[in-house]
């Protein structure tokens, strides 16, 4: 059983990956019909955008880009939503098909993540024994009272 869900999951990420791919592709060839240029060119302009490399500043290594963190996600929906609304506009609905799911992946990404990585953590933690609370109300103050006697 356990090699069953793992071969399914294998699949899963092997359709995600080739989906996600095949999206990126798309936009590539919108941006370069947009711009008026290659495909190349369009895909350098994009490698540019998006790229990350490891900068040492005052002893520390960080990351840096062109983008900030914050707007990295935004730029890349919107760039999928205009590939989107392109095929659209154009009645191709597979491609607009495949950019949506796209875009809606971008989008459900981090919540996806947290999900995933809170069930994960909670298996391992009824694995190794130790007892986490059920719920957390962040509305309830728990206390203890005792009583002085005077």
């Amino acid at each position: 059983m356990p090699k069953l869900t793992l071969a399914l999951a294998l699949c899963v990420l092997v359709a995600l990956a080739g989906t996600l791919s095949y999206s990126a592709y798309l936009v590539v060839g919108v941006l370069a019909d947009y711009l008026g240029t290659g495909r190349g060119m369009a895909g350098l302009l994009l490698g540019a955008l998006f790229a990350r490399f490891p900068w040492a500043s005052k002893g520390k290594l960080r990351i840096v880009g062109l983008l900030p963190k914050p707007v990295r996600r935004p730029v890349m929906a919107s760039l999928l939503a205009l590939c989107l609304l392109h095929f659209l506009s154009r009645g191709d609905y597979v491609p607009a098909a495949f950019a949506g799911f796209a875009a809606a992946f971008v989008l459900t990404f981090p919540w996806l993540r947290r999900t995933m990585f809170d069930r994960v953590r909670s298996s391992v933690f009824n694995f190794a024994g130790q007892n986490r609370p059920q719920s957390i109300d962040d509305d309830v103050i728990e206390g203890e009272f005792k009583e002085r006697k005077d």
